[in-house]
Formats: structure tokens, sequence, C-alpha cells
């Protein structure tokens, strides 16, 4: 079946985050590094802000009273990104010929005023968020509410990650993936199924 809709993952794909700011942020705050992100992204912690159990602020409210410092917990969740202007011009390209694009991220409460804030509505369709969804990837469910809600098949469906583990319950459900490491990557993958052009 041919290939309709495009989707990508956010963090990691779309939206970057620069590793050394964090480091920069604990050794200011005379943290161990590595601490922050090794507390945030524990389970079940991560699990219950990533399906909508938490707010970001309570979150974020979590990792302060591990730190026992507010001040870095607040300032880590402030992070400065870069959008990367390029795979969003590969959405651009595919919406240009006639694809669907969305995301689907493994996010917080606030994702919908992030992506006002990046303008992603501009170059994708949707943005679906597992906190809204109330299930993450690499749950199938997650999948199957982005399917469900777009009225497309699994089979018509390519989505790409950062994270590999991300990837299995789209590949369980026959949606075709790709790990994502780079642009060129994608591109050829996407070349691959024929819905882009290498030179593109």
């Amino acid at each position: 079946m041919t290939i309709t809709t495009v989707l990508f993952d956010l963090d990691g794909v779309i939206r970057h985050f620069d590793p050394d700011a964090v480091a920069e942020i604990e050794r200011r705050h005379g943290i161990d590094p590595g601490t922050i992100e090794s507390f945030a992204f524990a389970a079940p912690l991560l699990q219950e802000v990533t399906t909508g159990k938490l707010r970001r602020t309570e979150w974020v409210d979590r990792i302060a009273e591990h730190l026992g410092n507010p001040a870095a917990a607040e300032e880590w969740s402030r992070q400065p990104y870069r959008v990367d202007a390029e795979v969003v011009a590969i959405a651009d390209q595919l919406r240009a010929a006639g694809l669907r694009t969305a995301i689907l991220t493994n996010g917080t409460d606030t994702i919908p005023a992030e992506a006002e804030q990046m303008r992603l509505h501009d170059h994708f369709e949707a943005v679906f968020n597992s906190a809204e969804i109330g299930h993450a990837k690499p749950d199938a469910r997650a999948f199957h509410a982005v399917l469900d809600d777009l009225d497309v098949g699994p089979h018509e469906v390519f989505f790409t990650d950062d994270s590999p583990g991300k990837l299995v319950g789209a590949t369980y459900l026959g949606i075709r993936t790709h790990h994502y490491e780079g642009i060129t990557g994608l591109r050829r993958a996407l070349a691959g199924l024929g819905i882009l052009t290498r030179s593109a």
C-alpha cells in the first residue's frame, strides 16, 4: 500500500536541546553530572508525566525536591532548544507532494503551547501528544490513537524516531519505521519508498 502519511518524533528529530546545557547547569549548582536527567527520565516518573498523570509543573517540583535545589530544576526545565530547519523543510516537501505530515511525541501537558511557539502547525497537520492520548510510545495504543484520528491504515504510514525502542509499537502494527540518526539517512529512507527524491 502507498505511503500517504509521514509521522515524525519531536525531540531528537525536529527539536534539539544542547546536551552541554544540562552539564553546565549541574556544574554551576554543584550537582553531580547526570543527576538531573537520571531522575527526571527514570520510571515511573517519566511514564507518569508523559501519560498525563502528572502535569509538567508537578514533574519539575518532584525533580526540585529530589535535588534539593528548586533553582536548578527550574533552570533545567527552561533549556533553550533549536528547531531543525532541514527536517521541517522535508515536511514541507512532503506536503507539497500531497502527503500528510504529523508528529507523535512522548510529551507533557505543555506540548500544545510549545507547538504553538515553534509554529509546528505551519508544517505538520497534527501534533499528537502522549500526555493527551494517555499512552506513550512504544505502546501500540499510542500509535492506534494516531491512526484512528487521521483515519489511515498502518501500511499507509511511515514513522521516524531517534530512539529505536520507540519504534517497536509501530512496527508491531505494520507501520514502516526508520531509526532517525540524521537528515541524510531520513532522506535516503524516504527516497527508498519513492516519496521523496534523493536530491530534494
